[in-house]
């Protein structure tokens, strides 16, 4: 019987530094549309721009890390189907011929 394949785990290391240059450009880019010469309406739909797209990042990354999962699932119920097809078949066995 095959062993699944080993995933990967992120390090606390690679997910601190991704939390931290989130947080950065996101302030940055908070602090830049506050700081910009524009009247209220505008700074206020540049606002609303930037809370927007953030958001729907972070459901893209949702729905692609969803799918991979369901394939990963889909994946390895296949290979166990296989896997027992093959331990099943017996090739020296007459009967089954």
């Amino acid at each position: 019987m095959s062993t699944p394949p080993s995933t990967q785990r992120p390090t606390a290391a690679f997910l601190m530094q991704a939390a931290i240059s989130f947080g950065i450009a996101l302030l940055a880019m908070a602090y830049g549309i506050a700081k910009l010469p524009l009247d209220e309406w505008a700074r206020g739909f540049l606002a609303i721009g930037l809370v927007f797209v953030t958001t729907s990042a972070f459901t893209l990354a949702k729905c692609i890390r969803d799918r991979q999962e369901t394939e990963s699932v889909t994946s390895r119920v296949e290979q166990a189907r296989i896997d027992k097809i093959l331990s099943e078949h017996d090739p020296y066995d007459p009967s089954k011929h």
